[in-house]
């Protein structure tokens, strides 16, 4: 039997991909096959950030096709490319941000924003343009975990402001304009005129332009760290701000659980697709004997994500080295790159980007502006 593109392709219908959890072809990775006599070339473009993590499939379905008798030879390609996302109605992407996802928990103190600082580093070590926007004004921590020490900045007098940039990643954070102790009493509104100026002032994207080269830049993913609760900020950014996809991070405690829950309802009720859930502290990783526990309990992150039908996207431990690497400026991620923690993190961060890779694209990105409510 002559090998036939056909036969090839059934056999790519045959490998799922752990990201998308839908085979190649499903997910529409094959952009190209090549048959020459029993040799086979396949190409593949994913629609998440892979770069890390684009060789390992290449060998994995290369290693697939070789089961096939029929086949004595395979080359396997892999690129991926990041497009703009649908967001919620009325709004459109803004102009150099392809896509912005929310990650929220309803309740603190579960580590979403140790987690969002990972995924966000997660998402550039695997080559997409990321920043992150810290939403919290009256608590925020991304300044002290992403190593930044010096202020905002602004080029053109204060119209606009400068992100900082660490570690390959974009960050802007009311941190970065008062001192460390200096706390910011704000009542709701003035907290949302903080929130939009951050947001809309800052120039997401400039820190990765080509100079003289018009239209670089821009941001793949601009990661939005929320506070706690269900307030201002997250009505602000549910009805202004477009948004193209929700990460809801909670812990397996009753109590956390019923924050989360909260959370995820008020994303669907503006029609924010929520990405799936992060179950956090799953378990307890003692250091001195290793011994791993479930502390909060067991199984309330993949019982909340079959309950409301989203993905848990995985879980992660209660470990002391995550804690110190963030108290430290140097998230999991880039303090100990090749640790099964750190992949634990750059999976998830796959699995957000595909699942949203998956979804409506936002063709109004070639006329790209904001339309803000009034509220």
């Amino acid at each position: 039997m002559s090998l036939t593109e056909e036969f090839v392709r059934a056999r790519l219908a045959e490998f799922i991909d752990v990201h998308t959890e839908s085979n190649l072809l499903q997910a529409g990775a094959v952009k190209g096959i090549g048959v020459s006599g029993a040799k086979v070339s396949v190409e593949l473009r994913l629609s998440y950030p892979a770069k890390r993590f684009g060789e390992l499939l290449a060998e994995q379905v290369r290693e697939h096709l070789l089961l096939s008798s029929e086949i004595s030879a395979a080359v396997v390609d892999v690129s991926w490319v990041v497009h703009a996302h649908k967001v919620q109605k009325e709004l459109t992407p803004m102009a150099g941000v392809k896509n912005i996802i929310a990650i929220a928990s309803g309740k603190g103190g579960v580590g979403k924003s140790t987690t969002a600082a990972n995924l966000a580093l997660a998402l550039a070590s695997e080559g997409a343009r990321v920043g992150v926007l810290d939403a919290d004004i009256y608590g925020p921590s991304q300044v002290l975990m992403l190593g930044i020490t010096t202020r905002a900045e602004s080029k053109d007098g204060g119209y606009t402001l400068a992100p900082k940039l660490n570690y390959g990643l974009e960050m802007m954070s009311i941190g970065l304009m008062a001192a460390d102790d200096t706390p910011m009493v704000l009542r709701g509104p003035m907290v949302t005129k903080a929130l939009m100026e951050m947001l809309l002032q800052t120039q997401w994207g400039s820190s990765f332009a080509t100079p003289g080269v018009e239209g670089s830049g821009g941001l793949d993913y601009l990661v939005i760290d929320l506070p706690p609760g269900t307030g201002d900020i997250q009505l602000t950014l549910c009805q202004r701000v477009p948004v193209s996809g929700a990460l809801i991070v909670t812990t397996p405690q009753d109590l956390a659980l019923l924050d989360a829950k909260k959370a995820l309802k008020m994303f669907e009720k503006v029609e924010v697709p929520v990405l799936g859930i992060v179950e956090n502290m799953a378990t307890h990783i003692c250091t001195i004997c290793g011994h791993e526990e479930a502390i909060f309990g067991a199984g309330g992150g993949a019982k909340m994500a079959g309950e409301y039908h989203v993905a848990l996207l995985g879980q992660l431990p209660l470990a002391m080295c995550i804690r110190a690497a963030a108290d430290s400026g140097a998230p999991t991620v880039v303090s100990d790159p090749d640790s099964e923690l750190a992949e634990r993190y750059r999976m998830i961060a796959r699995k957000t980007a595909a699942r949203l890779g998956q979804s409506a694209r936002n063709k109004a990105i070639a006329f790209p502006k904001i339309v803000i409510q009034n509220t």
